[in-house]
């Protein structure tokens, strides 16, 4: 064999040996699993009280841990309870007259009714008699016109006012009218609206943490004077941990909640934590100027929340991590594992 023949021979095989490497280094190019960069989501809560007032203690200060119901400022609560004694008072009072309107009028207050009456009926038994006795007298002409009129008049009188007394009577045996008790049933629980806003109000005088985390912000001191809605204190929550990440729409198919993803944080290199994917975005958006990414930052990409499931305290917020897809997928359920999780 001529040394043209072996150099061919060379070259043939070099070539060779270079399409299959090319072709081996494509499929594990493909093969290779998907690498996302994202940060560990920062979620704050701004802290307030419903309502206004002094600000009398604060409990903790900047970079304290909370604990979730943990009391974390008071205000002046004085003008409150003074508020929640009125409003006491007041469902006393209609609860009382609700009693009196129902169990109708004492038995003392209908004897003496029925005394009256009775007077009333002597005054008009006279009355009329002595009318009569009149009408006897005029007809002999004994007295005048005027004296006649007079006796009628009085009579009239007495009847009068002995029917009102039966009239009143019969109103004290009846009882109150089923709408005064409805009406004093209604002062009642109107009553006990206030008294209930009252107490709530009282309560309100304390600010409690509704979750666990990390106070970022102290915005007031003890003696300010604060409205409703006030911001006091700013928490950064801790738990759960979310990773905010984006993928491109050429990868989106890899990105299916439930996916387990292997997450990796620079300043922690020996120590990997794991998550599942919670949130894919139903809409494309530019990538943020934050975000680390080999790809263009013009490029449309897909927001995705992955919940990390083994979080602990070195894994901070805001921590730019690297995620990496695991092998497989674990089966997903309409609701991925992790609890609720919804876009921002």
């Amino acid at each position: 064999m001529n040394k043209k023949s072996i150099a061919a021979a060379v070259i043939v095989i070099a070539l060779l040996g270079a399409a299959i490497y090319g072709v081996m280094y494509y499929h594990r190019q493909q093969n290779r699993p998907l690498t996302l960069y994202g940060n560990v989501d920062i979620r704050t809560v701004n802290l307030g009280f419903r309502v206004g007032g002094r600000l009398a203690q604060l409990a903790v200060d900047e970079g304290d841990v909370v604990h979730p119901g943990q009391v974390l400022a008071k205000l002046d609560d004085a003008p409150y309870r003074n508020a929640l004694a009125q409003a006491q008072a007041n469902v006393d009072s209609a609860r009382a007259k609700l009693d009196l309107s129902r169990s109708g009028y004492r038995n003392e207050e209908i004897a003496q009714v029925r005394s009256q009456m009775a007077q009333l009926q002597a005054a008009f038994n006279y009355a009329d008699s002595f009318y009569h006795r009149q009408q006897g007298a005029w007809a002999k002409r004994a007295i005048s016109a005027d004296q006649l009129e007079d006796a009628l008049t009085a009579s009239n009188q007495a009847k009068a006012n002995l029917q009102a007394a039966r009239d009143k009577l019969q109103q004290y045996l009846a009882g109150n009218r089923p709408q005064e008790i409805a009406s004093a049933e209604a002062d009642l629980a109107q009553a006990q609206a206030a008294r209930d806003q009252a107490a709530l109000d009282a309560t309100d005088t304390m600010l409690a943490a509704p979750s666990g985390g990390t106070i970022l912000t102290r915005a007031q001191e003890a003696g300010s004077m604060l409205g409703a809605g006030d911001t006091v204190f700013t928490l950064s929550l801790t738990r759960p941990v979310w990773v905010r990440a984006y993928i491109d729409e050429r990868n989106l198919n890899q990105a299916v909640p439930g996916t387990r993803i292997i997450i990796r944080a620079d300043g922690l290199p020996d120590k990997a934590y794991h998550g599942k994917i919670g949130f894919v975005s139903p809409t494309a958006e530019f990538t943020p100027k934050n975000v680390e990414t080999p790809e263009l930052r013009t490029d449309l990409v897909y927001r995705l929340r992955i919940i990390v499931t083994d979080a602990d305290d070195r894994l901070r917020q805001g921590m730019p991590v690297t995620l990496d897809f695991a092998d497989g997928q674990e089966p997903t359920a309409a609701q991925p594992a992790g609890g609720n999780v919804y876009a921002r």
